[in-house]
């Protein structure tokens, strides 16, 4: 039984920058700012939802978690230890504990092998050396995703969208993890799919306790599957509540703009739209201050003075504005 509120991961201050390289010697002239100073913490056995546009940063932070991508600094907590101080043995053994389902099912399962291999092989890497062994775990994977026994022996290429991101879903179980990171897990599926896979994770975190950071730029795809989101912009977290509390009131600008953007099930609902000015600043040369000021609508001299502190607004409700809660839609 899961542990009421137990802290699972904790992100302290994580930073991602890639430098720019530039001159005869290939020196080091500026930076991408992929990721900065982002804290964020998850609950074991919730979702988290990051949301926001695209190049924003969220793959990057999912990533930086995982240490697929070394960050430049901050801290990574994984039940307590600051897992960017492991070393390469003990990265290996934090794998089964956290996985990752890939964006695009098609490009992350090899072509050249079968679904059966594919599933197995996390469980080969990790010292399950009896073939019967592999092939009931690899069974009993295809199963819980809903396919079946005769799918191992089959292609990539075989296989629709829906049923390869399921093989991705299998893989990333075959460990027993704890902590998954979904990377726009549905977003290359069509919608009808897309809701199969949702009601499969929920399934698969009822049924073993999973705990998921779900990065999407799909708001109603978040909404239906968070406990929790967070609202990121050009690398920096501007707001995160419970999902309810966000959607119904939405403190920051981009968020109440966001949502706006959003399209309505029902065609006959009628809801104010924010046009947002300009486009999104380059990550090389963010703005000064608050970094969503120039496409702001409340925006004032302090918000490109200052860079604004988290505030937390409600209980469990953060945002990073001037202004919150004087403006709104």
């Amino acid at each position: 039984m899961l542990e009421k509120n137990k802290v699972l991961l904790e992100v302290k201050n994580i930073v991602k920058y890639y430098p720019i390289l530039g001159g005869v010697f290939l020196k080091e002239v500026g930076a991408v700012q992929a990721v900065d100073d982002v804290s964020i913490s998850i609950i074991e056995g919730e979702t988290l939802g990051l949301v926001g546009e695209s190049g924003c940063g969220k793959t990057t932070l999912g990533r930086a978690i995982l240490r697929l991508e070394e960050p430049t600094s901050g801290e990574v907590l994984f039940e307590g230890e600051d897992i960017l101080k492991y070393d390469q043995q003990q990265i290996r053994s934090l794998r089964k504990k956290m996985q990752i389902i890939f964006q695009d099912p098609f490009s992350s399962l090899n072509p050249r092998k079968t679904a059966g291999s594919i599933i197995a092989e996390p469980l080969i890497i990790h010292g399950v050396k009896s073939r019967n062994e592999r092939n009931d775990r690899v069974q009993k994977l295809l199963e819980v995703v809903g396919l079946k026994k005769e799918h191992m022996k089959r292609y990539p290429h075989m296989f629709s969208g829906g049923q390869r991101q399921r093989i991705g879903v299998a893989r990333a179980l075959a460990l027993n993890p704890k902590l998954i990171v979904c990377d726009e897990a549905v977003s290359a599926l069509d919608v009808s799919i897309q809701a199969q896979v949702l009601n499969l994770l929920n399934d698969l975190q009822s049924e073993f306790g999973l705990t998921y950071l779900f990065i999407s730029h799909d708001l109603h795809v978040v909404e239906h599957i968070s406990d929790r989101v967070a609202v990121m912009y050009l690398g920096k977290i501007v707001e995160a509540a419970g999902s309810e509390e966000l959607y119904k009131k939405p403190f920051h600008p981009y968020t109440q703009a966001l949502l706006s953007a959003s399209p309505m099930p029902d065609p006959k609902s009628k809801k104010k739209r924010i046009i947002l000015k300009g486009d999104v600043p380059s990550p090389i040369n963010p703005p000064s201050g608050c970094r969503f000021h120039p496409r702001c609508l409340f925006a004032k001299d302090i918000c490109s003075q200052q860079e604004p502190e988290t505030k937390e607004i409600l209980t469990g409700h953060q945002v990073a504005c001037h202004f919150a809660g004087e403006v709104g839609l």
